[in-house]
């Protein structure tokens, strides 16, 4: 069963920041899906990294679509991106030296922090960006 769930009240508005969303939403749970039926350390690896990669990549999407469109909320989004990649860097690096595992908890944080990112901080940035004509 599925972490994530999209839905239409996950929309910002801007139809590659949704796409890259869903592909967002779809590493979570495959992850999830890993860690519940018990795979391996090295599947979790992979998954973990895929996930954190298309993050990073993700992340650069929006800030250049930011920058472009001089988006007045950019340092305080930037922050947010930042605090996260952190957190979840740190995470990966106790994984991969074994002090850490993939557990409930580190699933529910992934799945908080992304919906309510999107619900809040990207909703946000799509209206104003939305207003200035980007689709």
């Amino acid at each position: 069963m599925a972490l994530i769930t999209w839905s239409n009240m996950l929309s910002t508005g801007i139809a590659e920041q949704d796409n890259q969303h869903k592909k967002l939403i779809e590493l979570i749970n495959k992850l999830n899906d890993a860690m519940q039926a018990g795979k391996g350390t090295e599947v979790l690896a992979s998954v973990l990294s895929e996930l954190v990669n298309y993050t990073v990549f993700h992340f650069g999407y929006e800030e250049k679509l930011m920058d472009q469109n001089k988006y007045t909320d950019t340092a305080a989004h930037k922050t947010e991106h930042r605090k996260f990649v952190e957190t979840v860097g740190d995470f990966k690096k106790k994984f991969e030296s074994g002090s850490a595992v993939i557990s409930v908890e580190i699933m529910n944080f992934l799945r908080n922090w992304l919906t309510g990112h999107i619900m809040k901080t990207d909703k946000k940035m799509g209206q104003e960006l939305a207003k200035a004509g980007v689709k």
